[in-house]
């Protein structure tokens, strides 16, 4: 999937990043913890969150995330959107909650990386 489609699927603003839409992502990860985010590592992903702190971002940037997506309409900082321009990662949002998030991005074909392979 594309970050376009999945910006499509959950009806995402783009807030940075929009040069790199047509990128390919070829799993999400879903957490407000960002320890159970570094446990995910995978690259080519992209992150679903409702925690807002730049922690998000650098934690996004150290596993190589291509996205970072923020439900119920948090508002990222200045200083979040420009550490995302820095190191080209999209930043997206959207008003719907994680769980919906994660179901319309599910319906469409994306996948959790190893979680889904292993209990598939």
């Amino acid at each position: 999937m594309t970050i376009r489609e999945a910006k499509e699927a959950v009806h995402a603003t783009v807030l940075v990043g929009e040069e790199h839409l047509d990128e390919e992502i070829l799993a999400a990860c879903g957490s407000d913890m960002m320890s159970d985010v570094l446990a995910f590592v995978k690259d080519q992903a992209m992150l679903v969150t409702g925690l807002c702190n730049p922690q998000v971002i650098r934690t996004a940037e150290m596993i190589d995330m291509k996205c970072v997506l923020f439900v119920r309409d948090k508002n990222p900082t200045e200083e979040m959107l420009e550490l995302a321009r820095e190191a080209g990662i999209v930043v997206m949002k959207t008003g719907h909650r994680m769980f919906m998030s994660c179901g319309l991005l599910y319906e469409k074909g994306l996948r959790g990386g190893s979680d889904y392979e292993r209990f598939s």
